[in-house]
């Protein structure tokens, strides 16, 4: 066996794990770590006999590197060393080291917590940071705490940050490896890693934009410049696909093949993409992240990076995931860079610029930071554990997502209110696919649609059968699957390989619900065994046997994406979030659709795929979703209180009509509510009760237990004082009968209301006999106008407020006219008077203008009587 860099560092590991239980490898690409280091334990004595774990983030890297520790043992793959990914496993009874998928290791946890029969686990390429990777080492690091103190973890990477891992394992060793890599040149071809949003144009529109034709160009000049074959990394499958169709057009050597390389092509492509060239031939593989690490493309000198990759990112603002185009890390475009060094001296081609390199993050953001939580929590509650901090992690959930994601899964009957797993719960974490469908193929199972659910699901989660097709309908997609399993032929420009694994992928998960059926069925005595194949279908015999409600099935699997047509065409979720239909389609016309793909990038969301919905199989098979909601509220448009009977869904109002016998005080407290929102001056305001409410505020500026009668106060405490007076009434026209003097007035006690006509009087008797009314527009200086003569002998200002507060005086000419404002009227008698006397004198001459006004008499007439 050739002998690779590990095997250095080989002594050191055995020595740690022969020492404690835990230990982190650090070993660069081609180093060994993935392919060497399980075979190496198996001869460890506290082993005992028993199985390996390696845990790949990858269907095609757990293959690849069961088959190359196979061949190293001259096996055949399901020997010694086997593999279980999601469709496909190969293990037998001999088999002591299994390569599993993560999601596969999380139910291996789920069904035996204490991991019976396996003596280590180790976690390659950890640096990826996976939801399941990072679930995977919390439960097991709990089930070596509680069950297992002799299981053995390993945590291994090429470019992990090895401390916080070593902390996380109780400090465990960290044993390094030098690798053995050859030197690689960096050429920079200036792009700007940061320019993503250019492209999604070209990647909506499905035609080559400046992204793919900046690397077929690199391409065509690494072909010229350098030998040996090419690694091409780019996002997505789309952009695979059009680079490819770019190259072909090129008129390339006829030794030069291309090749594409992602996660939803078939296995003997993938396979062929990895395998060596043949002799004299050069290939151009063209790879998503796939082949990032844990994955050797063999004989690769030449790597070109775009500088780019797809992740799923979950807004909590919204509840929903979206993938999006992002930079790559510094961290990532190394990893890519090492591939081009593992044979011999190599060349990358980046397609960004040195100085935008250096502003790339430094690592990716875990996966479990922006994510979808919901089959993690789900997961969790399947464990036992309702609140994540119980766990050890690198990074816990954000309290934010989680919560989310526990309230869609107490949405689909999958916690209780406890917050603990229900049977359902259990049967859907089983199920092993998103919560969301999981539910959706099992309530479809026992409604005779387990198929079309199946199909819907496989469908769901995997990329459009139906790329390019403008039509949002999902009933299409099922439609055109359905037709190529019945004649064997895929839709019209569809992948016939992408098709064949939706067809295979929709089978295992019918295989597997009618497994979880039976055995639940077994368990109860046969009762839900009934919804298993050829059972009574109820929901199909309502539709029709070949009906197939797809909008239905949404419905179960997206309750919380039901959405209601507006009046201008536009869209109401259930969740309560905007969204539309792009362009004219014939959905449009829906009145209710389920939203299955949504772009949740603007205000309203962009629905991408959806089917319509009716409303009677909504309060059909959906009535755990919908509530009869009475309200009683107040129509601001008209002025009065609508008691309403509704028929909710979420957000959605499916019915609404008038309640015909609502609550009288509900009634009064929307009236009331309205009021408050009509603001004071709605109210029938007299010039009385404008004048007692002056009063009463100028009363409380001198303190004492005086009702505080600002509008603020008012307003809030409108039930308590206005509140009496308008029983039964249920509009504003109603209460413009109310005598507001009268409602004011009963905020007043007995001995307020006399102390305020005591020292607030409406009016105030004057020398000439007068009575005279008193102006409290400004209850901080009430005014009294009133004729200068009629106050002849009067030598003090008239004061309120027991004294406390002076009136205002607008001294007025015969002919009402001010002439003099004061608040001292003994000042003016001494000062101001003898000046407006004259003035008085020369323009009323026929009346009595006195030299000593305080000893004159007063009077309210033009004259005086008997002076001629």
């Amino acid at each position: 066996m050739k002998r690779l860099p590990i095997d250095d560092v080989w002594p050191d590991l055995r020595d740690a794990l022969r020492a404690g239980p835990n230990a982190v490898l650090v070993a660069p690409p081609g180093s060994g770590k993935t392919t060497r280091v399980p075979l190496m334990m198996l001869d460890e004595p506290w082993l005992g006999g028993r199985r390996v774990l390696l845990l790949e983030p990858r269907r095609l890297a757990a293959r690849s590197a069961a088959a190359f520790m196979a061949r190293s043992l001259g096996e055949q793959t399901g020997e010694t060393v086997g593999y279980r990914v999601r469709l496909d496993t190969r293990v037998g009874p001999g088999t002591r080291i299994e390569v599993v998928t993560e999601g596969v290791l999380t139910r291996m946890l789920q069904e035996d917590p204490a991991l019976e029969g396996v003596g280590a686990v180790l976690f390659d390429e950890f640096h990826e940071r996976s939801l399941h990777a990072d679930l995977g080492l919390a439960l097991c690091l709990e089930a070596q705490s509680l069950l297992r103190s002799d299981l053995r973890l390993v945590v291994m990477s090429a470019t992990l940050e090895a401390e916080p891992v070593a902390r996380l394992l109780g400090d465990a060793p960290v044993i390094a490896s030098d690798g053995r890599a050859f030197p690689v040149e960096t050429i920079y071809l200036g792009r700007s890693a940061e320019r993503t949003a250019e492209f999604g144009p070209h990647f909506r529109a499905g035609r080559a934009g400046a992204l793919e034709r900046d690397v077929a160009a690199a391409v065509m000049r690494a072909l010229t410049e350098r030998e040996g074959d090419i690694l091409v990394f780019l996002p997505g499958a789309g952009e695979i696909r059009r680079t490819e169709a770019l190259l072909s057009a090129e008129r390339l050597p006829s030794s030069v093949e291309v090749m594409p390389l992602y996660g939803s092509l078939p296995a003997e492509r993938q396979d062929a993409a990895i395998a060596p060239a043949a002799a004299g031939r050069r290939k151009i593989v063209l790879s998503t992240s796939i082949a990032e690490s844990s994955l050797t493309v063999e004989g690769v000198r030449v790597v070109i990076d775009a500088g780019l990759m797809r992740v799923p990112r979950f807004s909590p603002r919204t509840g929903m995931s979206r993938l999006e185009t992002v930079p790559v890390s510094q961290a990532s475009a190394d990893q890519r860079k090492g591939r081009a060094g593992r044979v011999a001296p190599g060349t990358v081609y980046r397609l960004w610029s040195e100085r935008d390199h250096a502003l790339l993050p430094e690592a990716r953001t875990p996966e479990l930071l922006e994510a979808d939580l919901a089959q993690l929590a789900l997961e969790l509650a399947v464990w036992g554990v309702s609140d994540p901090e119980r766990l050890q992690w690198l990074d816990p959930p954000p309290r934010g997502a989680f919560a989310q994601a526990r309230e869609l899964l107490r949405r689909l009957g999958a916690l209780d209110a406890d917050g603990r797993a229900t049977a359902h719960g259990r049967r859907m974490a089983e199920l092993g696919t998103h919560p969301r469908l999981a539910h959706c193929i099992l309530r479809a199972h026992s409604l005779g649609w387990a198929d079309a659910a199946c199909e819907l699901a496989a469908l769901l989660g995997d990329r459009d059968l139906l790329r390019g097709e403008r039509n949002a309908d999902m009933r299409l997609r099922v439609d055109a699957l359905r037709r190529a399993a019945r004649t064997g032929s895929p839709p019209q420009g569809a992948d016939p390989a992408a098709v064949r694994r939706l067809l295979a992928e929709a089978r295992e998960l019918r295989r597997a619900a009618d497994r979880i059926v039976r055995a639940e069925g077994a368990a109860s005595g046969g009762s839900a065994a009934a919804a298993g194949p050829g059972a009574p279908a109820a929901g199909a015999a309502a539709h029709g046997a070949d009906a197939v409600p797809v909008g239905l099935l949404l419905a179960f699997a997206f309750p919380d994406r039901i959405a209601q047509r507006r009046p201008d065409g536009r869209y109401l979720l259930a969740n309560g979030r905007g969204a539309v239909l792009p362009g004219a389609q014939p959905l449009s016309r829906a009145e209710y659709i389920v939203a299955a793909e949504l772009d949740d990038s603007g205000t309203e969301s962009r629905i991408l795929l959806a089917a319509e919905v009716s409303a009677a199989d909504l309060e059909r098979y959906c009535a755990e979703s919908i509530a009869a909601e009475e309200s009683v509220e107040w129509d601001s448009e008209a002025r009065a209180v609508r008691p309403l009977r509704r028929i909710r869904l979420g957000a959605i109002v499916l019915k609404e009509g008038r309640l015909a016998h609502p609550d009288p005080e509900s009634v009064r407290k929307a009236l009331i509510r309205g009021l408050q929102e009509a603001g004071l001056e709605a109210l029938p305001w007299t010039k009385t009760a404008r004048q007692l409410l002056a009063r009463m505020r100028m009363m409380s500026r001198f303190g004492g237990d005086w009702p505080d009668v600002s509008e603020e106060a008012l307003l809030s405490r409108l039930d308590e004082w206005l509140g009496p007076y308008i029983e039964g009434a249920t509009k504003l026209q109603d209460v413009l009968k109310v005598a507001l003097a009268d409602a004011l007035e009963g905020m007043l006690t007995w001995r307020q209301r006399q102390e305020l006509d005591r020292e607030a009087p409406t009016h105030i008797t004057v020398p000439s006999g007068s009575r005279i009314p008193i102006d409290y527009s400004d209850p901080e200086s009430p005014v009294l106008a009133v004729r200068l003569q009629e106050l002849f002998g009067l030598k003090e200002t008239p004061k309120l407020a027991n004294g406390r507060l002076p009136l205002t005086l607008h001294l007025l000419s015969p002919a009402h006219r001010p002439v003099q404002v004061t608040r001292d009227l003994s000042s003016f008698w001494s000062e101001a008077y003898f000046e407006v006397r004259k003035e008085l004198r020369s323009r009323y001459p026929k009346h009595v203008w006195p030299d000593d006004p305080l000893s004159a008499a007063p009077t309210n007439r033009a004259k005086p009587r008997g002076n001629h």
